[in-house]
C-alpha cells in the first residue's frame, strides 16, 4: 500500500493549497472526503456480501449433509420395518398353524354403570359440587325460578 506519513500529507496539503487556492480548498476537501466515505462504504458492502455468500454456501453444505443423513435414517427405518413385517408374518402364520386354545376369555366391553357410580357419591358432596340429582323439565324449571307474583 501507499505509505502516507504526516510529512507527506503536509506536502500534499501545501501543493493543494497552492494549486487549488485557499477559496476552493474547503469545497474540494469536502468533496474528496465524501468520495472517500462512499468508497469505504462500497468496500464494506462488498465485504459483507462476500461474507453472506460464504455463510450461505456453508448453510447449503450443512443442509446437504442433513438431508443425506435423513435419507440414510429413512432407508434404515424402512429396511427394519420390512424385516419386522416379515418376522411378524412368520410368527403369526406359525401361531395360526398351531391353533392353541386361548387361555383367557375373549374381551368383553364392561357395561355402563354410571348410575351406580353416581349413587356411590354422598349427597352432601353432590350438593356442594353442584351436581344435579333430579332432572327438571323445562316447565318445572321456569316455574321454580319464576319470581313470586306481586299484588
Amino acid at each position: 500500500m501507499i505509505d502516507l506519513g504526516i510529512s507527506k500529507l503536509a506536502l500534499i496539503g501545501a501543493v493543494a493549497l497552492v494549486v487549488i487556492g485557499p477559496e476552493k480548498l474547503p469545497r474540494v476537501a469536502r468533496t474528496v472526503g465524501t468520495l472517500l466515505g462512499k468508497a469505504q462504504r462500497y468496500v464494506a458492502d462488498v465485504k459483507a456480501e462476500v461474507n453472506r455468500s460464504m455463510d450461505l454456501e456453508e448453510l447449503r453444505k450443512m443442509k446437504d449433509t442433513v438431508e443425506s443423513a435423513s435419507r440414510e435414517v429413512e432407508t434404515a427405518i424402512q429396511t427394519q420395518a420390512s424385516d419386522f413385517e416379515k418376522s411378524w408374518a412368520e410368527a403369526t402364520s406359525t401361531a395360526a398353524a398351531l391353533e392353541q386354545p386361548a387361555s383367557h376369555p375373549a374381551y368383553r366391553h364392561p357395561g355402563k354403570k354410571w348410575r351406580i357410580k353416581q349413587g356411590a357419591v354422598p349427597g352432601w358432596y353432590k350438593a356442594r359440587a353442584g351436581v344435579r340429582s333430579k332432572a327438571l323439565s323445562g316447565a318445572a324449571r321456569v316455574a321454580r325460578f319464576r319470581p313470586p307474583p306481586s299484588h
